[in-house]
């Protein structure tokens, strides 16, 4: 009989930890937005506390990287969380307040911002200290599904808390959950081996070389982040087409929600599935998020769009935990922390272009252009990575009981 990961003790701690501190995290979004609109009534605000948490965590996180490798992932992970409960209890008081102060806010944005370039690339070499190889799909499949269920309950959760006890007391929530997990964390045990001390400069080389030894890597890496820019023209231009052509704010209430689900049924079905070729079919999973953005910019009828947005989600559903497996197996465990640093950066510089590009497209051609230029960019990159020989040969031509490693002999040691 297979061992469950959450029977590993070690995993179950780490997995109860992050699945109440993604809880937490779920229901800010919705409340911030809400608390920053009602103290400024302005856009422009909003724009700035997001700034101020996105800036620093786009600047810190190959330094973040650094250190997750350099020292005890653990101990980072436990550190930045107790430096996220801080900001979040900060901002939650500051709002529970008469008058809260905008600056005040920002800045505790900015310490959480610092605070995640770290914590972000600990993820993958916790779960592969945690977990034995031959159980880290289902791991990570595990650690999806908690992901995906906490952005369906999420939005709901910061409703009920805005409007009943108002929105400081989601803030307050999330300083709790990531309180709870650093106490969970201090349980945690595992092994570390130090790295020998190295300038931040060569550390930094080095995590670069190992993204570029490997052609499935960084060709999907480029697939990954042209997917986050797409997204981004949807999270821009998707209201709007909503609101004016599918019939009111409801269609897109409904796109999210099932969005969520997709997200949540695609990490199941990766738990299931073993594909004998794992890089690909998650890149050919992520191609599908042409559908929605097509969907919306023809429009395509409501039940329509709901299901292509399902469809979509459930791709990206499917390639997270069958990536953080391939990436944990294929990659040196001291180098872990650096690589999946450089995956995060890309992907999250590539949504600020999207946000940025896609109104200014709308208003020089419509809303349709943009839509359609990102579904046909996300299709055919993330797709045409099948023309990349590392891409179509990572895998075995036998099924096996674990993600299949790859054809060739890895290059040399090096999200």
């Amino acid at each position: 009989m297979t061992p469950h990961p959450l029977r590993q003790g070690g995993f179950r701690l780490l997995f109860i930890g992050r699945t109440v501190s993604t809880l937490g995290d779920a229901a800010v979004p919705a409340a911030l937005a809400i608390a920053v609109t009602r103290a400024t009534g302005s856009a422009a605000a909003l724009a700035l506390v997001l700034g101020c948490a996105m800036v620093p965590r786009l600047l810190l996180l190959p330094v973040g990287g650094v250190v997750g490798d350099r020292f005890d992932p653990r101990l980072v992970a436990l550190t930045t969380d107790l430096v996220r409960a801080l900001a979040q209890l900060l901002v939650g008081l500051e709002l529970l307040g008469e008058q809260p102060g905008l600056a005040h806010i920002a800045a505790a944005s900015a310490v959480g911002g610092i605070a995640s370039a770290f914590a972000m690339p600990t993820a993958s070499p916790l779960v592969a200290t945690t977990v034995r190889g031959e159980l880290r799909l289902r791991a990570n499949a595990l650690l999806g599904t908690a992901t995906g269920g906490a952005r369906l309950a999420g939005p709901a959760l910061a409703g009920l808390l805005v409007y009943t006890a108002g929105p400081g007391w989601a803030f307050v929530l999330d300083g709790a959950s990531f309180l709870l997990s650093a106490a969970l964390l201090t349980r945690l045990r595992i092994d570390h081996v130090p790295g020998e001390p190295r300038s931040l400069r060569r550390d930094l080389a080095e995590g670069w070389s190992e993204v570029r030894s490997r052609d499935w890597y960084w060709t999907s890496l480029i697939a990954h982040g042209v997917w986050n820019g797409a997204s981004a023209v949807q999270l821009t231009l998707g209201p709007l087409v909503a609101h004016t052509r599918l019939g009111g704010d409801g269609a897109w209430v409904a796109l999210t929600q099932a969005g969520a689900v997709g997200l949540l049924a695609g990490s199941l079905i990766a738990a299931r599935l073993r594909p004998r070729r794992p890089v690909l079919a998650g890149n050919l999973a992520l191609a599908l998020y042409g559908l929605p953005l097509l969907a919306l910019a023809l429009p395509a009828p409501v039940p329509l769009a709901v299901a292509a947005q399902t469809v979509a989600m459930a791709g990206l559903g499917f390639l997270n935990p069958v990536w953080e497996t391939v990436v944990q197996q294929d990659f040196p465990a001291g180098t872990l922390a650096r690589v999946t640093s450089y995956d995060w950066l890309l992907s999250l510089a590539a949504a600020p272009l999207g946000y940025a590009l896609a109104p200014l497209a709308s208003d020089a051609w419509g809303d349709r252009v943009p839509l359609l230029a990102a579904a046909g960019l996300v299709t055919l990159v993330c797709a045409g990575t099948a023309v990349v020989p590392g891409v179509r040969r990572y895998g075995t031509p036998g099924t096996t009981g674990t993600v299949p490693g790859p054809v060739t002999a890895r290059p040399p040691a090096r999200a």
